[in-house]
């Protein structure tokens, strides 16, 4: 005989506890698979206006319109990523054959004539106090592991793992453009339900700072890793594509990205290649630099009225927190808290 809960308390703390038991359970089940789905949601989300479009040009016909938008996708950023790991491979054994050297046999002398530039002086007293303690260089280039191939094909092997999860995403790319509108309202529905009204600037806050984050970070490191990669393949860097990478993957954190070019450019200078050097140094400085000093906090603090100071501490915590994905969920996370914070100071004035 089944037992009847009478009491109205009693019927509601069985219910919560199934609800937390199954939606529990339901995040057990599909957590491997979050990181490709929050990345599907933000693709769908950022060419929503070309999917709205093709919508319109196509009418009554959604899954034409989504298996074209779905290999679209997969053609802009699939193809070139497979690009990119096929000419590190080749890059890979000649960067560490270059590293290798510089650990075995030090720093070169610095060109004599460095000390005739302005500030010449200064670098050249720095320089060979690194280069006079050769054994520190060595030790730190082995702390790095830059010495090893397997540490460096680790590396490769890991962006391979991205470009799968990135397929994945692009495969649930697909049904999120088929029914993501019907998903994304039901979603509206039942935040404004818990919620109440201030649900959907929530969640204009955040459409607002996924599109914002991925203009302003990932667009503009491409960008620079793009630029950089042409100033390093005309400067003779060797690996200049795996140097591109490489900018592009540190420049998605704000400021960071000229760390690769003003060491290369060093690097250039103390093989006596002083215009290669001098001729890197001031691309990074006016090209490079330039979309991530001015053009990166424009399209993040403007269309999001988050200051340009959370959305980089969003970008740190959120990567520290999540991995990758937290390049999007941290500033996310903290433009709600900070939408949150507004209406509270909207309600104590009215009060």
């Amino acid at each position: 005989m089944p037992v009847k809960i009478e009491s109205p308390r009693a019927r509601r703390v069985v219910t919560f506890a199934f609800l937390v038991f199954i939606f529990g359970l339901t995040f057990w089940v599909l957590s491997p698979f979050l990181a490709a789905l929050a990345w599907a949601g933000i693709l769908a989300y950022v060419t929503r206006p070309l999917h709205q479009w093709l919508c319109r040009r196509l009418p009554g016909r959604d899954t034409l319109v989504a298996l074209l938008m779905t290999v679209g996708v997969a053609a802009t950023l699939l193809l070139p990523m497979a690009w990119v790991l096929f000419t590190l491979v080749g890059d890979i054994a000649a960067a560490s054959a270059a590293i290798r050297h510089l650990a075995a046999h030090g720093l070169p002398p610095l060109p004599s004539g460095v000390a005739a530039w302005p500030g010449g002086e200064w670098i050249a007293a720095q320089y060979a106090r690194v280069a006079g303690d050769p054994a520190w260089v060595r030790a730190q280039i082995v702390a790095l592991g830059l010495t090893d191939v397997v540490n460096i094909k680790l590396v490769a092997g890991g962006v391979g793992r991205n470009v799968a999860k990135f397929g994945l995403a692009v495969f649930a790319l697909f049904f999120l453009y088929r029914h993501g509108d019907t998903v994304l309202t039901q979603f509206r529905r039942v935040a404004t339900r818990w919620l109440g009204e201030p649900a959907r600037g929530y969640i204009n806050a955040v459409g607002v700072t996924v599109r914002a984050v991925v203009f302003g970070i990932v667009l503009t490191a491409l960008a620079q890793g793009a630029l950089a990669g042409l100033g390093y393949w005309v400067a003779g860097i060797t690996a200049p594509a795996l140097w591109g990478v490489a900018t592009a993957l540190i420049s998605m954190i704000p400021f960071v990205g000229p760390v690769v070019w003003i060491g290369l450019s060093l690097g250039l200078l103390a093989n006596g290649e002083t215009q290669a050097a001098l001729g890197l140094f001031l691309w990074g400085a006016l090209v490079v630099s330039w979309v991530d000093n001015l053009i990166r906090p424009l399209v993040i603090s403007g269309p999001t009225r988050i200051p340009f100071l959370l959305v980089f501490l969003g970008v740190l915590g959120g990567i520290n927190a999540f991995g990758l994905i937290g390049l999007f969920l941290g500033p996310v996370l903290l433009a709600v808290s900070l939408g949150i914070w507004r209406e509270w100071l909207g309600h104590a004035r009215l009060a």
